[in-house]
């Protein structure tokens, strides 16, 4: 048995460490700071960056630590507040879209200079720009994000 000496065990303790840090961090001064917890942050900011503004529900699930259910109670607290709305797919008529609203927008918008400040706080300031860029590439490879997505600064 290798063990704690093991490098695999060491480097995936250290990314649960460091990733449940930077976690807390960000849902404490979101909740605090914004009144938005993390998750619900998660599903702003990732329905801003895409087209429209929107994406299929099974999409949102797929990119955060959440099942389809969670996800759907998740969305369903948040179209309650205006944030987001449901849109019924086009394409696929069991598949739902969940869309950013202009309240949403605006929430996002407040939220992220928090989400920011954490960031520089908690990530940015304790790495080099060259580790910054090491842990891009290595977490995109990770996550299979195309090598477009890995490059970016």
């Amino acid at each position: 048995m290798q063990g704690c000496h093991d490098v695999r065990v060491i480097s995936w303790r250290a990314l649960t460490r460091a990733h449940t840090l930077v976690w807390k961090a960000l849902e404490r001064a979101l909740e605090d700071h914004a009144d938005l917890p993390l998750l619900s942050y998660e599903v702003l900011a990732h329905l801003s960056e895409a087209e429209g503004e929107r994406m299929r529900m099974q999409d949102v699930a797929a990119a955060l630590p959440l099942t389809r259910s969670g996800l759907t109670r998740l969305v369903d607290r948040l179209e309650r507040v205006g944030l987001v709305r449901r849109e019924s797919c086009d394409v696929d008529r069991r598949g739902t879209y969940a869309v950013l609203t202009p309240t949403g927008r605006v929430v996002l918008e407040r939220a992220q200079a928090v989400h920011v400040r954490v960031l520089e706080e908690h990530l940015v300031a304790r790495l080099s720009g060259d580790e910054l860029a090491v842990l891009r590439a290595a977490c995109s490879r990770i996550a299979g994000l195309p090598e477009a997505s890995r490059a970016r600064t």
